[in-house]
């Protein structure tokens, strides 16, 4: 049980939802065209399925999810302004191979992307009122079971991520 408790560490609430929601978005083309490849397929699933389902818990969470996994993507395509207002000598240092942030293990990526996918249901629950008031035959839209998914999702990414997360160094 002690390995599990060395790679936990006390945070603020601010500290996170700002790790767990924007700090990864730095810019990365290649993360990026898998998450949007990502939202296109979930957004496929629930486009393509049939008629009688297409409103039913698992769909939904894979439209929801889908919309998340598109501005995650959007996101991760857009650079970043670390290089403004700084010299050609600066520059060059930014972008030596000594400076650059290495990325996270494939296993952890993975959790990332998990936790991204739950985010849609989790925080996009509340669409389900609107697609209600557009359509008066949609009587009871599966909003718990929808934000219970998005929850799993989310905690279970978070808690992979941590599970494969390097463990802090000490100095």
């Amino acid at each position: 049980m002690r390995p599990f408790c060395d790679k936990l560490r006390a945070v603020t609430l601010r500290e996170f939802f700002l790790e767990n929601f924007a700090g990864d978005l730095e810019y990365h083309p290649r993360r990026a065209i898998l998450y949007l490849a990502l939202s296109a397929a979930a957004l496929c699933f629930w486009i393509f399925s049939s008629p009688e389902i297409k409103f039913r818990t698992t769909p939904l969470v894979f439209g929801l999810g889908s919309l998340t996994l598109l501005l995650k993507g959007i996101f991760l395509l857009r650079k970043s302004s670390e290089g403004l207002g700084l010299t050609q000598s600066d520059f060059d240092d930014l972008s030596a191979t000594s400076s650059r942030k290495s990325l996270p293990s494939i296993p952890n990526q993975a959790a990332q992307i998990v936790q991204d996918f739950g985010t849609g249901p989790l925080l996009l629950w509340p669409l389900l009122n609107v697609g209600k008031d557009i359509d008066h035959t949609w009587i009871n839209p599966p909003r718990v079971p929808i934000f219970l998914t998005g929850a799993f999702l989310f905690s279970l990414g978070w808690f992979i991520r941590r599970l494969t997360s390097a463990p802090p160094e000490h100095s």
